[in-house]
């Protein structure tokens, strides 16, 4: 029975032993796994940013919005087939009048035209003026300095200049970096910080 004894208490020592060490190891896969996806999450998050300082940026250039996606199976959108129903609406609705009022109809046509004509006066008078773009306030900002500046220095001080802009420092940059590839301004290093200028206007 001794015998017995001990050989069982030695399996079931080498099995608590197995079992400790399959712990560890699926504690440390755990570890592994959660800090892989930490890491995605995190790239995630950056291309996100990266995304909309881009949109940002390209919305600031006047660049062309990328196309949206077609309607799925050649479905018509909504507002089409609302201006379809309208126009069929119309076309019945002006295909019987009497003669009398086709005349009567053709003779008033001028009347809209004119309507339209100040309609259209009167809203470009009422028109509020636009907001200088992120890209002038920086060259502007560039212009009046004497001495280089980061691009942390130029987004502070545009956010005070303008607190309802919302102006960031990433978005600052990525103008600056565009002003630098149209030569509206220049771009410097001191050690590993970056500094913009205007360009000399002598040279």
């Amino acid at each position: 029975m001794t015998d017995t004894t001990a050989v069982e208490n030695g399996v079931t020592s080498q099995y608590v032993a197995r079992v400790a060490d399959d712990l560890e190891d699926n504690r440390k896969e755990q570890e592994r796994l959660g800090a892989e996806i930490a890491a995605l999450q995190s790239q995630l998050a950056s291309l996100d940013k990266d995304r909309e300082v881009l949109l940002s940026l390209q919305k600031t250039l006047g660049a062309a919005p990328v196309p949206a996606a077609p309607e799925a199976d050649g479905a018509p959108s909504p507002t089409a087939t609302a201006n379809a129903a309208t126009a069929a609406v119309d076309g019945q609705t002006t295909a019987t009048p009497t003669k009398g009022r086709k005349a009567r109809a053709k003779k008033s046509v001028p009347a809209p035209r004119k309507a339209e004509g100040s309609a259209k006066k009167a809203s470009a008078k009422t028109a509020a003026p636009q907001q200088p773009s992120l890209v002038s306030l920086t060259h502007e900002f560039l212009a009046g300095q004497k001495e280089p500046r980061s691009a942390a220095e130029v987004a502070e001080a545009l956010a005070q200049q303008h607190p309802d802009r919302g102006i960031k420092a990433t978005v600052v940059r990525t103008t600056l970096e565009g002003l630098v590839a149209k030569n509206r301004a220049q771009r410097s290093k001191q050690g590993s910080s970056v500094f913009y200028t205007a360009p000399d206007p002598t040279t």
